[in-house]
């Protein structure tokens, strides 16, 4: 078994729930954390945290970063989340979940910029990073422990405590041997987080956790797993792969090695863009076509401009509606 401290980053070779050097007990304990390299970033609450940090007076307090009031919640603080308010949550409902928060208006360029360092702090350890959104990515640190002179359990530990002195917001990381898994560990230990998985752990931890815990599996999967009989994931790796592909096609396979931590995707530093999007919210109904289509016209110019900006061209456009009672028709 071994230890490494989250706060003087030592690595030791025992059992002890606190730090054999410096004494504190934030320490993280696994047989495996040495031989692990895929990694899974996630900031906490991002937008609200570098609100916080940037107004030292909110800090105890309830923020929600959105606006208007038919607009969306762009994320909140866990304080916020206390009070059952969700990122793409509307306005109206967060603020009746909780009426005493303090919304603000989000900016892009500050959000930006924060990410934009962590990026280069990230590019310190290894070239193959996957940005999954502004705040995520994935991490492949394989082969980098001669550089660093430390196993890449040490050098996350060290950047998850450069990104908050430097930069002033925390981060959750998770650590194993596939992206699934580092995902999955980064959701466990949340905010300020850092667990691990090893591969023969993985199968015991999913096994009673529903089969919505699986990162892909979205709520109306969810729902026709569980009238099929899967209720956990538990019930998904004794099933069998014949069956489970004649009733999902592809996505019994898919379950099925989501169920026993199976995932042979690679972290790639080269992903390629899939979509181009631009969309409004207006504060009060509309119900014009007219009016409606030429609100669709200046969309349809902003997402081109978009895309000639990056140099894309698609070949399936879909529109998306929300009607007033929030009910959202895509075709």
């Amino acid at each position: 078994m071994f230890t490494l401290c989250r706060d003087c980053f030592h690595l030791s070779e025992d059992d002890s729930d606190a730090c054999s050097r410096c004494g504190r007990h934030r320490v993280i304990r696994n047989k495996h954390i040495t031989t692990l390299a895929i990694a899974h970033l996630d900031c906490d609450a991002f937008f609200a945290a570098i609100e916080k940090r940037d107004d030292p007076s909110l800090k105890d307090r309830p923020v929600i970063v959105g606006g208007g009031k038919r607009g969306v919640v762009s994320t909140c603080c866990y304080i916020a989340r206390l009070y059952g308010v969700r990122s793409a949550m509307p306005m109206f409902k967060a603020l009746k979940a909780c009426p005493d928060a303090v919304v603000i208006k989000p900016n892009g360029e500050k959000y930006r910029l924060a990410a934009h360092q962590m990026r280069e702090k990230m590019q310190a350890l290894t070239p193959m990073i996957q940005p999954v959104s502004v705040d995520e990515a994935y991490l492949d640190l394989s082969g980098t422990g001669t550089l660093h002179k430390a196993p890449p359990a040490v050098s996350l530990v060290r950047l998850a405590a450069e990104i908050e002195r430097d930069i002033g917001i925390t981060v959750s990381i998770g650590l194993s041997t596939n992206k699934f898994l580092a995902k999955t560990a980064s959701e466990l230990d949340k905010p300020r987080g850092f667990a691990v998985i090893g591969a023969d752990e993985a199968e015991a931890l999913l096994a009673p956790r529903p089969v919505g815990f699986i990162h892909g599996v979205g709520p109306k999967l969810a729902q026709k797993l569980i009238r099929d009989g899967y209720d956990t994931i538990e019930d998904l790796q004794k099933a069998e792969l014949k069956q489970l592909i004649g009733r999902y096609g592809e996505t019994g396979m898919w379950l099925k090695n989501r169920a026993h931590g199976i995932d042979n995707r690679p972290v790639r530093n080269d992903e390629e863009r899939k979509s181009v999007s631009s969309e409004t919210t207006f504060n009060d109904d509309v119900s014009d076509p007219a009016w409606l289509e030429d609100q669709l016209w200046r969309l349809c110019v902003k997402t081109a401009d978009r895309a000639k900006a990056t140099g894309l061209v698609g070949n399936v456009i879909t529109l998306k509606l929300k009607t007033a009672e929030f009910r959202t028709l895509t075709r």
